[in-house]
């Protein structure tokens, strides 16, 4: 089973925006990005592009997983 991390909050700092502010770029409640922070909610593909372009990055530099199978399997 992969590992999900995000790195969202390191991110929305960057930009300088709180979770409420990218919560409302991205159509999602607050409470939504503070999971997604957590890495305790697996986003929606459409929700997961809608986070990155927020933060203008790619998805696969915002959301991370470690495969613990490794890349072979």
């Amino acid at each position: 089973m992969a590992a999900f991390a995000t790195r969202i909050k390191e991110l929305r700092a960057r930009h300088k925006l709180t979770q409420e502010e990218l919560a409302r770029r991205v159509g999602a409640r607050r409470e939504t990005i503070v999971f997604l922070e957590a890495g305790k909610y697996n986003p929606s593909l459409e929700l997961a592009h809608a986070v990155a372009k927020a933060l203008g990055e790619k998805i696969e530099e915002v959301f991370l997983f470690d495969d613990e199978k490794g890349d072979d399997d």
